[in-house]
């Protein structure tokens, strides 16, 4: 019987009694021995290994417990507790005695490591043969690559051998195999999960990052594993619009960023580019408008990766063996960060200072748009051809995903076809740092919209959240007055950065009075069911993070409060007391103040 690992899955069969956890992690040990042949895993956990998080775990609610019994992988870069930590060189292993704080989170929310797993040695690559316990085989042909560096943490979960899993992200390595293994690869804000207990590849760029069968789970293990780290240096505090309450699924229409086809790459994949054409063909017709944006700010920052000066990153972390034990490091992965050592200060800071300007040019791009959209990866290799090419097919792999944490960018891979061949293909939404529920809600938008079996099974994904959820970086706000577009107020909302949205009427329930003083001459609003008409109204679209001091700065007896437009809906705007209306004069009839003005 094929278990449904999803977590909402398992915590149905659960509860029903159909499965324990330990019956679970009984059958994942089987079925793993029974896919060796993948190389999957550096160290898969024994019953013995297992049983002190069962023990605990029994003692814990599952009602109280969001990831009860919930099975995870991690990649073998990341710490647990009491297992040695190799980054896939056996002369770097060692044994840490603490977790690291994201895996402690996670389990301290319930689930059960089931391994480490394998990976490109020093998390260098993009497409997982880099590894001396041999390539990861891809999920749906043992043929093709499984995606890196965070291979045997994709193939794990596309496999059903974990529910979720761990793997990180300095380049593409939780997209690139999420893309080649149908799942859902979160590469969240940098500094939104703890670093603390991470082996480094570019300390200044790692993200642990997240392969989900479904953005749902992929939010749910999100949940539990962020949290601000002060012993990590890069770690960042998570604002109020990207907590876990505003994840749902993305209503009303999208504005969403394209490349125009001269900058499109698939590599002479002529079934990865119809599954993409045919992907963007579908998306139009769930009131998604596709705009074209220039790519060319993007692609050069991810140039800066690896032919710029944070190569030496990677040779930091590698250096004790590059310079005592080069040997014992794999090929194609010293050929790569030995030249590291090299790069001398000067080119770090003139490549800095270009960044800085890129950074500004691809933050421009996305500006008015609800997210990027771009294919994962151009091309799915075989691993015959990734090894006979192995520099510049690692390269070609990450045309769509190098510049992510170098521009400050977060991004969700999610999976939307497959090929005539029967291989997955997926597309990436990008969006700027701590977007990633909002993208997770487009994700959920998509996966709805295009959906497809969980991983390499038959199953298909459970219902996914219906809760609706909109735009949360800007607030709609309606003005009556003097905040109108060319009168005296509206620099308030213009130096906030607001845009008009759009001119249109209150329901027929208002009344609008001129209050006494000035200058500025304001208006009044009052909401009358009875005697009330429509008046002529503008609605500005203001930054949320400006919000709080425009509405700060509105005199006695205005404020903000809730008022219904002409299409019965309900908008953050303008409204009086009623104590302010002493001296002032009724105007409702001239239908809005512009022609009261042009009277006066």
């Amino acid at each position: 019987m094929t278990i449904d690992m999803s977590i909402s899955g398992l915590k149905q069969a659960y509860a029903n009694g159909s499965l324990t956890p330990a019956q679970l992690l009984a059958s994942i040990r089987e079925q793993a021995a029974a896919l060796a042949d993948h190389n999957i895993w550096i160290h898969l956990l024994s019953e013995a290994e297992q049983q002190p998080y069962l023990t605990v775990l029994a003692g814990k609610d599952p009602a109280t417990t969001p990831l009860w019994g919930v099975p995870f992988a991690i990649k073998d870069n990341i710490d647990l507790a009491g297992i040695p930590t190799t980054n896939g060189c056996k002369a770097f292993a060692y044994t840490p005695s603490e977790s690291s704080q994201v895996v402690q989170q996670l389990i301290d929310a319930g689930a059960l490591p089931v391994g480490k797993t394998n990976l490109d040695q020093f998390a260098t690559g993009l497409n997982g043969t880099r590894s001396p316990h041999g390539a990861c085989h891809n999920a749906f042909d043992f043929d093709y690559i499984s995606g890196g560096s965070s291979a045997g943490s994709a193939v794990s979960v596309a496999k059903g051998l974990a529910s979720f899993s761990l793997g990180t992200d300095t380049a593409g390595s939780g997209r690139v195999p999420a893309c080649f293994n149908n799942l859902v690869g979160l590469k969240p804000t940098r500094g939104l999960l703890s670093a603390s207990g991470l082996v480094p590849a570019c300390r200044s760029l790692d993200c642990i990052s997240i392969f989900a069968l479904n953005s749902d789970d992929a939010n749910s293990v999100l949940a539990s594993a962020e949290g601000f780290d002060p012993r990590d240096g890069y770690s960042r505090a998570n604002p109020f619009d990207n907590q876990p309450r505003h994840y749902g699924l993305r209503s009303g229409a999208l504005k969403i960023g394209v490349l125009p086809a001269e900058q499109l790459q698939f590599f002479g994949d002529e079934q990865y580019a119809a599954a993409y054409a045919t992907t963007l063909e579908q998306l139009r017709g769930d009131d998604i408008e596709l705009i074209t944006i220039d790519y060319t700010p993007f692609n050069e920052a991810a140039l800066l990766l690896y032919e710029g000066p944070w190569v030496t990153e990677r040779y930091l972390a590698a250096q004790p063996l590059i310079d005592d034990n080069p040997e014992a490091i794999f090929p194609v992965v010293r050929e790569i960060i030995a030249p590291g050592g090299k790069p001398p200060a000067t080119a770090l800071f003139k490549a800095q200072y270009r960044l800085e300007e890129l950074k500004k040019a691809c933050h421009e791009q996305l500006a008015g748009l609800d997210c990027l959209l771009t294919p994962t990866a151009g091309r799915l290799f075989t691993i015959a051809e990734m090894l006979d090419e192995p520099v510049l097919r690692n390269s070609q792999l990450g045309y769509y995903t190098n510049y992510m944490n170098l521009v400050d960018m977060t991004s969700v891979a999610v999976p939307t076809a497959f090929t005539q061949a029967g291989l997955p293909f997926g597309v990436t939404l990008v969006g700027p740092a701590f977007s990633d529920r909002a993208l997770l809600s487009i994700a959920n938008r998509v996966q709805q919209r295009l959906p497809l079996p969980a991983g390499s099974s038959q199953l298909p994904q459970p219902a996914l959240n219906n809760q609706a959820v909109g735009a949360r970086d800007c607030i709609d706000v309606l003005v009556c007055g003097a905040h109108l577009d060319g009168l005296p107020l509206n620099w308030q909302l213009r130096e906030r950065g607001a845009v008009l949205k759009r001119h249109t009427q209150t329901a027929p329930h208002y009344l609008m009075y001129a209050l006494a003083g000035g200058p500025p001459f304001r208006p009044g609003l009052i909401r009358d069911e009875d005697a009330g008409v429509a008046i002529e109204v503008e609605i500005w679209s203001i930054p949320s993070s400006e919000f709080g001091s425009f509405v700060a700065g509105i005199p006695a007896p205005l404020g903000i409060g809730k008022v219904q437009i002409a299409d019965g809906s309900w908008v953050c705007g303008f409204i009086c007391e009623p104590y302010g209306l002493a001296g002032s004069s009724d105007i409702s009839a001239l239908g809005g103040w512009r022609a009261y003005m042009a009277q006066r």
